[in-house]
């Protein structure tokens, strides 16, 4: 096929004066020179390279006596030109070549350069040849000349007084008269009456006309507009035997070109469309094949306005068909009607900047097959796989650069590609085909790759050459006489490692079928050589055995196999040979001929296996009629066991059957996939501008009996957007490639005089595409009531990436079908499609996705046959599918009332909630909002995922008293921009939603989040809180501290810490083996270093603690006394914490940075627990560890939990703190092991007043657990016995106060009131710096708190390792 590609080349016409520029190209037979006419002169081109020979200018005197050149046309040995004028003269110009070995251009090699100048045909090849122009007869034939046509050995001239002339070369008329064509019958076919009617009036000529040899006969249009076809009876041409036939609805035709491969007649008509007809074989009627025209849809601004058809053309190889219009443009079609190009739509039209361009107005075509260009001559393959050859000629004279694309798809090399080589894309992979092979043998005429896709092979003119894609590297003959010695002539084909092709021997004038092996080298002494009686035509490979299709309409099979005398030589054997010729007019009209598997018998229905193998039926492309010869069975079938396998009787074929009708190209395949039959048994057709037709086979189910009436196969027809190339049969996809364009005229200047061709053209690319065909397949068998047969089809598929995109695509047509119809539906297809889809898993994402995609007033319909939008969504809710149904609602509230989705909305968040999917509570939160603030009647927008920290969506981060690192499991790493802090309201909590939202609508959300808290508390699922908190901004310490004494009091201490050891996989405590006395014992072993060390780090960290102190006395919270006591006890206990305190006092600095909150700096802060263990080694320099010692840190460690938990836990303790809930810190106080919390606890007891209810919760508590640990986890013992003193003031303070006052929480509410506006003040203004000094006071409350999380998280391993030990 052809496509552009690049930049048209512009060739330069010497020019005189603006009136006598060239208007009409004539190339030659052979296509080796070109004619170019101007008003007075004749000029003859080389075509490679495209040079001028030489011009004959008409002298001023005759030219006003013959009038101006109108048309010209090459004699078929190209020794001749006539040339017709504008007054009727017809000028006959001979071409000589000039004495001598004359040469105008000769290439030029450097000295030394091995190239061939001692090679045969070298002169001829390479240098372009110095010709003579001289006119050598004059005839007058008195009456304009409207058409000129070269017929064999004669030249046919019509002229405008209704005559047909019959001239010799010579220039002679032969003594024959005119031909008058009022003495010609025209008829509506052959068969009615002979004595047609006759075109009666005076004035009738023919305007355009073409010679048809294969349908041996004129196509003509004729000047009034009627088109017909004129054909001789006998074969004598006169007017007694000329009978002519016609269509009588074409009244507008302008011009006419016919294909003779295909036996078509393109007539182009005044409406701008064009009009194929056939001839009918048995009537000789004209049959209308397709039109050619351009659609409203596609191109809305010019499809009416293109004026008439001014010129049609066929491509020498007579695939294509190129037309232009009055008003300028150039398409192009495939013989059938499918639309490949065309420059009146998109960037040929436009300008980048919008401007329309002038069309290009195309004064005169030449289907020239040579390309204008150097450097042209390439192979175009897809990346990485074997897809496409592409051998690039020309197709228009108009200066494009189509590529001749030739379907090489392999069938083993497509097995199953990833996804990216499924889809489509821009890169081809080159390959530049050897200079050397190229020099004497352009143009490349075939080329074929082999199964794996590694392997090309190429033919020119002579000979052959073959690449590989691995090494890169291009194989050629070594004797170049053996190479000009053979003339492939029906094309090559790859097996396994050999070259099978069809050739002609020139010295011994002999057809030749040869074998060459890729590996060894390129001679005709490794070649395997079989001789054929006449001139191969096509040729291809079917398995283990060679088609032919040769002159005598003979179709030969042979079997090729390895020979066993060597490893390197393959032999070719005649199996059958079967005589087309009652079936074919001329060999020149076959297309393709290709063996396959596929027969109308299915494979069930044989008895034998050995059948079923053998089932190879011949498909033959006659003209575009797909024919299809089958074994014939009925005879008496040979046994297996008695036949000797080395003489195979190979079983006669049936009579032909005609399978389809404009038929381009066929695609099989043999290999075999049980799970796929349905894709791998059917027969692909590609059918033009009608699109594709699939020959399915039908199985009945589970190898039932089929049913006698059923055929076992159906052809089902689909339309495709582009041009298919192949067929990738288990992926369900057609490769195909499409023009694709990009624009440079932004680079140069409109003022130039001459547009430049930059401007005026595109750069064009060729992009590979792919397309699905699957919904059309099955949309086709549930419209003939195949349903099972759909199923069985879809089932095998279902594992395809794309297949839910199948199934939505094939509900969306079907409904925008349906539902837009003008008409009524007798019969819908909707119900049974809808049907179809329930029977997988993917049915409710399919209907919400379409309909999503689909208007709303379509939507009524679509749930009419699918189901109500209200069951759809509680199956999504049983399925657990939340997503899905969380679309569903958008449904809902578009079709029901705001009180419904209101409810439905209501149940999505819960399950939301209980399920953790937060991304969706976030979307349900802003949904259930909409519906309250009386948004309803506008649907809301898709959801998108958006950030909570986002200005627009929560104002929840705006007061922030605390802010701490979490890092919940179930939140990806990349979530991180969320900032999971937590932050403490600074009014009634309606302040967080956006303000002008409803009340009562943010009352009830905060409903629902305060019974999911509860229930989480009540539920011991603290991990999930401290997600859910994070996660929806839901401020927990003041939901805490109203909750105190309610939901989030622990009312079984054992259970609790059970609970928190499985949720944060946190191990259980257990006790050493071997207890040994360590140095650590009290924390009493201190060096004098040591203490020089803590102390001197000390001044440092005192001063950020005094400023806290001070500031946090003004916010007057209970929380103000966790500094000093902090340090009374660092002074009075173990060095461990204060150790810590040393190091990490330069990271307070940090304040500012920290009370941003993110999740990071916390967990960088703390990484001495991971691993940073270098300061520690200098702290511990003077000390020297022993084995057990070493032993018991090791112990301590594994006993510790994943890092991310214990971030985690100290989170979560901090929260708690914050709100009050010290039955909860101890909880949490003890899994950590850590008396310094139990020690703030005991210092908040006794600084501020507490519930005596809840100090009375404690010790029970702390009681239930001391028994459990006695009986079921003496690990905790050691920690127990450690803060008992703790534990024992804790119980005393309990039963001193006697009357115990309740618990403020509104100091708590103020707190960040108070410290906010200052907090937030130095937020702003020490962006990224650390807090100077004196600002400290400012920050503080946030520094020290982020200072105390840190060295909590610090001191732990030492501590926890100091007490732990001293148990023995």
């Amino acid at each position: 096929m052809y496509f552009l590609s690049g930049w048209p080349k512009r060739l330069l016409c010497p020019l005189g004066r603006p009136a006598e520029a060239p208007f009409h190209v004539q190339s030659d037979p052979q296509r080796t020179f070109f004619a170019v006419l101007a008003p007075a002169r004749l000029s003859i081109w080389y075509s490679r390279p495209s040079v001028l020979i030489v011009t004959y200018k008409e002298p001023a005197k005759s030219s006003s006596q013959f009038g101006s050149y109108k048309q010209a046309e090459w004699r078929p040995d190209s020794t001749m030109i006539a040339v017709s004028t504008a007054n009727g003269y017809i000028l006959f110009f001979h071409i000589t070549s000039t004495r001598g070995d004359k040469y105008l251009y000769e290439p030029v090699y450097p000295k030394g350069s091995p190239q061939m100048k001692g090679t045969p045909h070298f002169k001829e090849e390479q240098c372009a040849p110095a010709l003579n122009l001289e006119m050598r007869k004059i005839l007058d034939l008195q009456a304009p000349i409207m058409s000129l046509q070269s017929v064999l050995e004669d030249l046919l001239v019509a002229t405008s007084d209704g005559l047909l002339h019959l001239i010799h070369w010579e220039g002679m008329t032969n003594g024959r008269k005119a031909i008058n064509l009022c003495t010609v019958p025209f008829s509506v076919d052959l068969q009615s009456s002979r004595a047609g009617s006759f075109l009666g009036f005076a004035d009738v000529h023919i305007r355009d006309m073409e010679y048809c040899a294969t349908l041996d006969g004129f196509a003509v249009v004729f000047n009034d507009g009627k088109v017909g076809f004129i054909t001789p009876v006998s074969s004598r041409f006169t007017a007694e035997q000329l009978h002519g036939v016609w269509p009588q609805d074409v009244v507008d035709g302008t011009c006419v070109a016919v294909n003779n491969k295909y036996r078509l007649m393109a007539f182009g008509c005044a409406s701008g469309s064009v009009q194929v007809y056939t001839i009918d074989n048995t009537t000789g009627a004209m049959l209308l094949s397709h039109k050619l025209e351009l659609t409203a849809k596609q191109y809305p601004d010019i499809w009416n306005k293109t004026g008439a058809v001014k010129l049609v053309r066929w491509s020498p190889d007579n695939s294509v068909v190129i037309v232009t219009w009055e008003y300028g443009g150039l398409s192009l079609w495939s013989v059938f009607g499918a639309q490949l190009i065309c420059t009146l739509g998109g960037d040929f039209a436009y300008r980048s900047d919008g401007t329309k361009k002038d069309p290009l107005k195309i004064n005169s075509m030449s289907n020239q097959e040579q390309v204008l260009l150097q450097g042209e001559d390439r192979l175009y393959l897809n990346c990485g796989e074997a897809s496409q050859t592409q051998n690039p000629r020309s197709s228009s004279h108009s200066g494009h650069k189509p590529s001749r694309e030739k379907n090489l798809f392999a069938d083993g090399s497509l097995e199953s590609q990833s996804l990216s080589t499924l889809l489509g894309h821009r890169h081809w992979h080159v390959v530049q085909i050897s200079s050397t092979y190229l020099e004497s043998n352009w143009p490349i005429r075939f080329s074929a790759i082999d199964k794996l896709g590694q392997n090309i092979a190429v033919v020119g003119k002579f000979g052959f050459a073959h690449y590989s894609l691995l090494t890169k590297k291009w194989k050629l003959f070594g004797n170049i006489t053996q190479e000009q010695n053979m003339i492939v002539t029906g094309g090559l084909a790859w097996w396994n490692d050999f070259i099978v092709l069809a050739c002609y021997n020139i010295s011994d004038h002999q057809e030749e079928l040869r074998v060459y092996l890729r590996t060894s080298n390129l001679d005709n002494a490794f070649a395997h050589v079989t001789k054929t009686q006449a001139e191969t035509l096509l040729l291809s490979v079917f398995r283990d055995m060679v088609i032919v299709f040769r002159a005598d309409c003979s179709i030969c099979l042979y079997s090729i196999e390895r020979r066993s005398d060597g490893p390197n030589t393959a032999g070719i054997q005649v199996l059958q040979e079967v005589s087309m010729s009652r079936y074919i007019p001329h060999p020149f009209l076959v297309v393709s001929v290709t063996l396959t598997s596929v027969s109308t018998e299915n494979g069930i229905t044989l008895k034998m296996p050995q059948q079923a193998r053998d089932a190879e039926s011949i498909m033959l492309n006659l003209a575009g009629q797909l024919i299809m010869m089958q074994r014939d069975r009925s005879g008496p079938q040979i046994r297996e066991k008695d036949s000797n396998p080395n003489q195979r009787k190979l079983l006669p074929f049936c009579p032909p059957v005609v399978l389809a009708q404009s038929v381009e190209n066929v695609w099989t395949t043999c290999r075999a996939n049980k799970q796929k039959r349905h894709l791998l048994e059917a027969l692909w057709l590609s059918c033009g501008g009608a699109g594709m037709k699939v020959w399915l086979p039908l199985f009945p189910r589970d190898h039932r009996k089929p049913h006698s009436f059923l055929s076992q196969r159906i052809m089902l027809p689909f339309h495709i957007n582009i041009y298919p190339l192949a067929v990738l049969f288990e992926d369900a996809l057609v490769l195909g490639a499409v023009n694709d364009t990009l624009l440079y005229d932004s680079l140069y200047t409109r003022n130039s005089a001459r547009e430049q061709l930059e401007v005026l053209f595109p750069f064009c690319v060729v992009e590979r595409t792919s397309q699905i065909y699957l919904h059309h397949i099955l949309r086709q068998l549930l419209v003939r009531n195949l349903g099972e047969q759909a199923l069985l089809l879809a089932q095998s598929c279902a594992a395809l990436p794309y297949f839910p995109h199948v199934l939505e695509l094939m509900l969306h047509e079907v409904l925008e079908e349906e539902a837009t119809s003008r008409e009524p539906i007798p019969d819908p297809l909707l119900p049974t499609v809808a049907k179809f889809i329930t029977e997988f898993p993917l049915f409710l994402q399919t209907v919400v996705h379409c309909a999503r995609k689909t208007e709303y007033a379509l939507w009524n319909y679509l749930f009419a046959a699918v189901g109500n939008p209200k069951d759809l969504f509680e199956e999504c809710l049983m399925a657990q599918d939340l997503d899905t149904a969380a679309s569903y609602l958008i449904i809902l509230q578009n079709m029901e009332v705001p009180a419904v989705s209101r409810q439905h909305a209501t149940l999505l968040f819960s399950t939301a909630l209980e399920q953790g999917k937060w991304d969706l509570c976030r979307h349900m939160i802003r949904f259930l909002k909409a519906i309250g603030s009386g948004e309803s009647e506008t649907p809301p927008s898709t959801p998108t995922a958006q950030e909570p920290s986002s200005s627009g969506g929560f104002e929840f981060f705006r007061n922030r008293s605390i802010s701490l690192s979490q890092s919940a499991e179930n939140v990806p790493a990349s979530k991180f921009s969320l900032q999971k802090t937590l932050s403490m309201p600074s009014g009634p909590s309606g302040k967080r939603w956006s303000k002008d939202s409803d009340c009562a609508e943010n009352m009830y959300i905060d409903m629902m989040l305060w019974r999911h808290a509860r229930r989480l508390l009540e539920e011991v699922r603290l991990k999930d809180l401290g997600c859910f908190a994070a996660q929806l901004g839901f401020e927990l310490i003041s939901w805490l501290c109203r909750e105190r004494s309610r939901a989030a009091r622990v009312d079984n201490f054992v259970l609790a810490l059970k609970r928190l050891h499985k949720d944060f996989l946190w191990p259980l405590p257990i006790i050493p083996a071997s207890s040994v006395s360590s140095p650590f014992k009290n924390g009493k072993y201190r060096t004098g270093e040591q203490l020089l060390k803590s102390q001197s780090a000390d001044p440092f960290l005192n001063l950020e603690i005094d400023a806290g102190i001070s500031n946090v006395q003004r916010s007057q919270s209970w929380l103000g006394n966790i500094g000093p006591t902090h340090h009374e006890i660092d002074t009075a206990s173990s060095h461990g914490p204060q150790m810590q305190d040393a190091f990490l006092s330069p990271l307070s600095n940090k304040g500012d940075e920290c009370s941003i909150g993110s999740a990071t700096d916390l967990t960088e802060s703390s990484s001495m627990v991971d691993g940073d263990w270098t300061m520690v080694d200098e702290n511990f320099s003077t000390l020297s560890l022993t084995q057990s010692e070493l032993e018991h840190i090791s112990m301590e460690l594994a006993s510790k939990g994943p890092h991310k938990s214990q971030v985690q836990l100290r989170y979560l303790l901090h929260i708690f703190m914050e709100a009050g809930c010290l039955d909860w810190c101890i909880v949490i106080g003890l899994i950590l092991r850590e008396s310094s919390v139990i020690n703030q606890i005991l210092v908040i007891i006794q600084s501020s007043e507490v519930d005596g209810e809840m100090l009375q919760n404690i010790k029970t508590g702390v009681h239930a657990v001391d028994r459990w640990a006695s009986t079921d986890c003496p690990g905790y013992k050691p920690f127990l016995n450690i803060i008992k003193p703790q534990l024992q003031k804790l119980s005393e303070i309990t039963e001193e106060q006697v009357q115990p006052e309740a618990f403020q929480p509104i100091t708590v509410g103020k707190t960040p009131e108070q410290t906010s506006p200052r907090a937030e003040e130095n937020r702003s203004s020490s962006g990224h710096g650390s807090i100077p000094q004196g600002e400290v006071g400012g920050s503080s409350l946030v520094s020290r708190k982020e200072e105390d999380t840190a060295r909590t998280e610090e001191e732990e391993p030492f501590q926890d390792g100091t007490y732990d030990c001293s148990v023995s």
